[in-house]
């Protein structure tokens, strides 16, 4: 399963996930520009976007599903800022040659089915979610260190533009490979 998933990674060959990178970047930098002084709206659409693309930048161990007919499933945890977004986005669409499911919940469990797990800002015990899925292939999304803590990816606002910050000793942990041109166009990268 997991010759497949990286088979899967490597059929796009570097040129085309160079030029999605590049396209999704400056989509979001565009909006960013266009948009300014909407702010949480357009982040929020940035944000869904990078949710929605980071997925195939990623290598997943076999036993990041339940079985082979198991959806790809992105999780949010605690109260969902993106409202019907992810759903509207995803509908109809497959990851990594899945069918997709958003799945909501109020705290990750080391048995949450996610393999994206997006923790928002606000009142939910982020820390205890991140720990729940720590050694877990789930790629960890954070807004600007959730209550003191980071996922893998977190998101940060520079110059009016949504970034990333990268974990790889954190994917590690978890079991993931994180593509180098993912890891190329990050804000930051902590190595592993």
């Amino acid at each position: 399963m997991a010759a497949e998933i990286s088979a899967h990674a490597r059929k796009w060959g570097p040129a085309v996930i160079a030029l999605a990178l590049g396209v999704a970047a400056l989509a979001a930098a565009t909006l960013s520009q266009a948009f300014a002084g909407e702010g949480d709206t357009l982040a929020l659409e940035v944000k869904a976007t990078y949710l929605i693309k980071l997925p195939p930048f990623i290598t997943w161990p076999g036993d990041a599903f339940p079985s082979s007919v198991s959806p790809f499933t992105l999780c949010v945890v605690g109260q969902d800022p993106f409202g019907d977004l992810l759903d509207k986005a995803l509908a109809g669409k497959r990851l990594i040659d899945r069918p997709v499911a958003v799945l909501r919940i109020d705290t990750a469990a080391q048995d949450s089915p996610c393999q994206v797990m997006y923790v928002a800002a606000g009142p939910q015990p982020a820390v205890k979610s991140l720990q729940a899925v720590a050694g877990r292939p789930v790629l960890t999304v954070t807004d600007s260190a959730v209550d003191g803590a980071k996922g893998i990816v977190n998101f940060i606002l520079r110059d009016n533009h949504v970034r990333l910050e990268i974990d790889q000793a954190g994917a590690i942990r978890n079991r993931l490979e994180i593509s180098s041109k993912l890891l190329s166009v990050a804000a930051s990268v902590t190595p592993k």
